[in-house]
C-alpha cells in the first residue's frame, strides 16, 4: 500500500484514470505520477478538502485561485490534459466511481480533512435576491465590471471593448480588429449622420463613441453600472461629442423613445433565460418600423448554460447563453425579422489571445489594483475562456434584424466587411 501522501492520492484516482496523466506534488513534498508529465501542485490540505465538499470544476476553481493548489507550467496545456482526463472518465462504471469515493474518504479520515466545508474565496460572487430582478441583476454586474476602469484598460484595447474583435487578417491588431468589429457593425445597422442609434448595455463605450465620432449618427448608449456610466460621459464630454452622445444609467426595460437602429453587443447573455423575450421585445420596441437591430451574443450548446460552475461563480452570476438556433427563435417571436447571422467564433480566439498578452504584460500592476487571488481568477478566466471558443464549446455571432412595418433599405447583396483605417 502506498504510504505518501501523493501516492496515496493517486491511488484515489486509479479506478478512473489508471496511471496519472499529471505528475502529482502533495503539500508534504511527495510526489507521484509520470515524471516527465505537466505538474500538478496541491499545496494545503485545504485543496482536497475543498475538492471533497465541491468535486470537479468548482473545488479544482476554488483551491487554484486562493492559491491552495498551482498549475504552475503551461496552465492552457494542463488543463487541456485535465479535461481531456475527465472526458475519459465520463463513462467510468458505479464500482470504479464507488472505489474512488472509498479511497477518498479513507485518505480525508487519515489526514484529518473531515470538518466543515472551507469558506468560499473571497473573490467569488455573493449575489442575493430573485433571480434577474434589478437589484440583483445590479449587483451581478458589479461583481464584474467595478474592478476599476484601470483594471480593464491594461487587458483590453484604447477603445475598451470587452467583446470579441474581428480580424480582417491574421496579423492586426487588438485595437484594430476592435476598430473593424465596430465598424462593421455601423456598416450592417447602416447608420449615417442624422440617424439615431441606442446602444444597449454600452460597457466603456466603445461602440457609442466609434458611432457618433466616425458615422454622425447621434447615439444614447444605456448601462446599469454607475462606473461604466461616468467612464463614458467622461469621455464624451472630452471627445467633444456631446451633442451626438450620451451615457444613461438605465435598465434596459426601462429605456424608451424610438430609434433608426438598435445594437446590443454581448449584454443578452445577461439578461437571463426567463427576460430574455422582455429583452427581444426591448429591442423591437425601440427601433423604428423598417430600422435595424444588431446583436452580437456569446453562445453555448449542452450543459451550463451559465458558462459552468467557475465562470458562474466567480466571474458572470446569473448568466445564461443558448445555441445560437434558439437566441434567433426568441427574436423571431418578438417579431424582429432575422436577416444575417455571422458566426464569429474564430474571432474571439485572436481576442483572448491578445487580451492574455496585455495581462501578462501588465501583471505586476493588475496585481497592485486587485490582488493575487483576483488575478489568478482572471488568468483561469482568459486561459479557459480562449479554450472554450477554440474547442468549439462556445460560439459568438452577430445577428441582423428588421423590425417589419415599413420597408428597409437593406442591400440586396451582402457586401465587403469594412473599410480599414
Amino acid at each position: 500500500m502506498t504510504t505518501t501522501t501523493a501516492g496515496r492520492l493517486a491511488d484515489v484516482v486509479a479506478p478512473l484514470v489508471g496511471e496519472l496523466p499529471v505528475r502529482l506534488r502533495a503539500w508534504d513534498g511527495s510526489e507521484a505520477g509520470p515524471a516527465d508529465a505537466p505538474m500538478v501542485e496541491l499545496r494545503s490540505p485545504q485543496a482536497l478538502r475543498r475538492l471533497l465538499w465541491h468535486p470537479g470544476e468548482l473545488g479544482a476553481a476554488q483551491a487554484y485561485v486562493t492559491g491552495e493548489a498551482d498549475l504552475p507550467g503551461d496552465l492552457g496545456g494542463t488543463l487541456d490534459l485535465l479535461m481531456a482526463a475527465g472526458r475519459d472518465t465520463a463513462p467510468a462504471g458505479v464500482r470504479r466511481r464507488a472505489l474512488a469515493l472509498l479511497r477518498a474518504a479513507r485518505v480525508a479520515l487519515a489526514d484529518g480533512l473531515v470538518g466543515a466545508p472551507p469558506a468560499p474565496p473571497a473573490t467569488q460572487a455573493r449575489v442575493r435576491g430573485r433571480l434577474h430582478s434589478r437589484a440583483r441583476d445590479r449587483a451581478s454586474i458589479s461583481h464584474h465590471y467595478d474592478l476599476s476602469n484601470e483594471f480593464y484598460g491594461l487587458i483590453l484595447d484604447e477603445s475598451m471593448a470587452y467583446s470579441s474583435g474581428y480580424f480582417t487578417s491574421p496579423d492586426r491588431t487588438l485595437a484594430e480588429a476592435q476598430h473593424d468589429k465596430l465598424a462593421l457593425i455601423c456598416a450592417k445597422l447602416g447608420i449615417g449622420p442624422g440617424d439615431t442609434l441606442l446602444d444597449v448595455g454600452c460597457g466603456w463605450g466603445s461602440l457609442t463613441l466609434h458611432a457618433a465620432r466616425h458615422t454622425g449618427a447621434r447615439v444614447v448608449g444605456v448601462t446599469i453600472s454607475p462606473e461604466q456610466q461616468r467612464f463614458v460621459q467622461g469621455r464624451i464630454d472630452d471627445l467633444g461629442l456631446g451633442d451626438r452622445a450620451e451615457a444613461r444609467l438605465c435598465d434596459y426595460r426601462d429605456v424608451t423613445g424610438s430609434y433608426d437602429a438598435v445594437a446590443s453587443v454581448e449584454m443578452g447573455e445577461h439578461v437571463g433565460e426567463g427576460n430574455y423575450p422582455t429583452y427581444a421585445r426591448v429591442l423591437h420596441d425601440r427601433v423604428r418600423p423598417g430600422g435595424r437591430v444588431l446583436i452580437q451574443q456569446m453562445s453555448r450548446t449542452g450543459r451550463h448554460p451559465g458558462g459552468g460552475p467557475f465562470i458562474e461563480s466567480f466571474i458572470a452570476p446569473d448568466m445564461h447563453m443558448r445555441p445560437v438556433g434558439e437566441t434567433v427563435a426568441h427574436l423571431e417571436r418578438a417579431d424582429l425579422e432575422v436577416r444575417d447571422v455571422h458566426a464569429l467564433r474564430e474571432h474571439y480566439v485572436a481576442t483572448v489571445a491578445r487580451w492574455l498578452e496585455r495581462f501578462d504584460a501588465h501583471l505586476d500592476r493588475l496585481t497592485d489594483l486587485v490582488g493575487e487571488e483576483m488575478v489568478r481568477v482572471w488568468r483561469l478566466y482568459l486561459v479557459g475562456g480562449g479554450a472554450a471558443f477554440r474547442d468549439g464549446r462556445m460560439g459568438v455571432d452577430q445577428i441582423l434584424a428588421v423590425r417589419p412595418g415599413a420597408d428597409h433599405d437593406l442591400p440586396l447583396a451582402r457586401g465587403g466587411d469594412v473599410v480599414r483605417r
